[in-house]
């Protein structure tokens, strides 16, 4: 049980492009809740755009902080399945499970949604307090691993939305950490091929250590060397509006579209309805995870997804500016995780 007289290292975004890292009380588990003493922490493209001011759902001041894992250091009165000392991560939507939204099993559409690490005090922290329904043991995976889990279970919804044909072709723009675990998780259901684009040199080399039929840089696929075809499913996991309309280009007819990357908020593209129209297209989105947690940790144990070297830096919190620099310019970084013991 941590000394809650003794306070702990934390991250914050006190307003749009202020950052702090200060000392503050450790929070106190209430009613239902788990203590988490955070081991790992990962920077998100969200965590960029609540930064930028772009997020709508965030609240400053705040710590953000939402792909973590360390190991339970207390729990609240009425917890019932969580112990002290187990290793863990948590879903960080937070529904409200009485709004309409809800009631249709679209968790991550809650109409009072609350997300830790946006609308409340999330993970760049050395303790974070969650409610005990969202929390989920990650076994015998590492604390890297397990502060993966929240990204590949975005992942798992998207293919719950897409429901991708078995022995299709896919074409995957932006071969980051997302990326990564998009084709893999892409092969894994059944995608006999997968293409990739990305700028860098490094992201294309793992991509096709990973299995990646091909990969192109952004200047080749414009020339030609996607062939004429097609692709039965592209995906955009950029969240840039150039490359978004660039991708439309490439699906075949009766194909989809997957809109994943995270664009700011006012960004806007152009499409051509008469494309989606003649082609009978469908063009999806998929945002977060809803209740895809547990399927993440799963295909982890299971090796249908591997993220050996997908982590590129590891620093210690106070280093938490340069994390960020790193995760918004470095071109060829992939994630970039805080080890919250080191801090």
């Amino acid at each position: 049980m941590p000394d809650a007289r003794e306070p702990m290292m934390q991250a914050r975004i006190v307003a749009p492009q202020q950052t702090v890292v200060e000392r503050g009380p450790v929070p106190q588990p209430g009613q239902g809740e788990v203590l988490i003493e955070v081991h790992r922490a990962g920077i998100c493209g969200t965590d960029l755009h609540i930064l930028d001011g772009d997020y709508a759902l965030a609240r400053f001041p705040m710590t953000p902080g939402h792909e973590f894992s360390g190991v339970v250091a207390e729990v609240g009165d009425g917890v019932l399945e969580r112990r002290v000392g187990e290793r863990v991560t948590a879903d960080p939507n937070l529904p409200c499970g009485r709004c309409a939204a809800c009631g249709r099993g679209e968790a991550n559409q809650c109409e009072r949604l609350e997300v830790v690490g946006v609308t409340r005090d999330g993970a760049f922290a050395r303790f974070v307090v969650v409610p005990e329904g969202v929390v989920v043991p990650i076994g015998d995976l590492s604390f890297a691993e397990g502060a993966l889990v929240e990204p590949l279970a975005c992942v798992v919804w998207g293919l719950e939305r897409i429901r991708v044909p078995v022995g299709s072709a896919a074409l995957v723009y932006g071969l980051g950490p997302m990326g990564a675990l998009i084709v893999q998780a892409l092969r894994a259901a059944g995608v006999t091929r997968v293409v990739g684009v990305d700028p860098s040199d490094t992201r294309r080399a793992y991509a096709q250590a990973l299995g990646v039929a091909d990969v192109f840089a952004p200047e080749e696929a414009a020339a030609g060397a996607l062939g004429a075809e097609g692709f039965e499913l592209v995906v955009d996991a950029t969240g840039l509006p150039a490359v978004l309309e660039e991708a439309f280009n490439w699906v075949r007819p009766r194909g989809t579209l997957w809109v994943f990357g995270v664009a700011a908020g006012d960004a806007t593209v152009a499409l051509r309805p008469y494309d989606i129209f003649k082609k009978d297209l469908t063009i999806v989105g998929s945002f977060a995870v809803n209740r895809t947690v547990p399927q993440a940790v799963r295909m982890l144990q299971d090796g249908a997804v591997t993220v050996d070297g997908l982590v590129s830096h590891v620093l210690p919190l106070s280093r938490f500016e340069e994390g960020l620099t790193l995760a918004r310019r470095d071109p060829n970084r992939m994630k970039v995780q805080f080890d919250l013991q080191a801090s």
